[in-house]
């Protein structure tokens, strides 16, 4: 069996470390240490030198003069950034997936937001909640902006799970129920405008801090 090639093993690595660092489990400021990552996924350390610039370009991770490769950190304006460029980019998407959403994507995304209802943590909620915006959005066809949302996801998973580690309560999403509503009806424009409010919405969770206090973080929730 030939050696695998290094761009693929970069990619397997920017993928796992991009997943940890989405989940909670590499925590911002955490620095990324070549030769643990070199170790771990047996490799030399030009992969993971491939891997680490691309979680820097997914703006995952930053490079510091002296201090090496560390977990990015994120603020409110971060999260606000975020939140603002889905609500122009999902509505977008969905106005030209309209025309091609059928009744068993609309059944499909319905299964998703009731699944996301009946979520027993915020990891359970967060997969069926990208899964029902993927089903009525995928439809546009247009691979480069659903690209773009998949990474606007990926940051808004990484802030809903720094906000709710702790403390995730079952809720039921009436903007899904309210989207899917206007579509089934054929109310595009309704759609769109909840969409785009639902997707600017900024929740508030407590964090633990080291200190034992609780800290307030901010995530979107939609």
């Amino acid at each position: 069996m030939g050696k695998e090639p290094e761009d693929t093993i970069a990619s397997r690595i920017s993928r796992v470390l991009a997943d940890r660092i989405v989940r909670g489990e590499l925590a911002p400021g955490a620095r990324l240490r070549q030769d643990h990552i070199a170790e771990e996924f047996e490799t030399s350390h030009v992969p993971v030198r491939e891997a680490f610039r691309r979680l820097e370009a997914q703006g995952l991770a930053i490079s510091e003069p002296r201090r090496g490769v560390r977990v990015a950190s994120f603020d409110l304006a971060e999260v606000r950034e975020v939140a603002e460029m889905r609500a122009v980019l999902e509505v977008l998407a969905l106005r030209h997936a309209a025309r091609h959403l059928t009744p068993a994507i609309l059944d499909a995304a319905e299964e998703a937001a009731r699944q996301g209802d009946a979520a027993a943590d915020v990891h359970a909620w967060e997969e069926a909640n990208r899964r029902f915006h993927r089903l009525i959005l995928t439809p546009c066809g247009m691979k480069r902006l659903l690209a773009s949302i998949d990474d606007l996801h990926a940051a808004s998973a990484r802030f809903l799970f720094s906000a709710w580690q702790s403390g995730w309560e079952k809720r039921t999403d009436h903007d899904h129920r309210a989207i899917l509503a206007a579509l089934r009806q054929g109310k595009i424009d309704e759609a769109a405008a909840i969409l785009q409010k639902h997707v600017q919405w900024i929740g508030r969770g407590p964090q633990p801090a080291k200190t034992g206090a609780a800290r307030e973080t901010f995530a979107i929730v939609g």
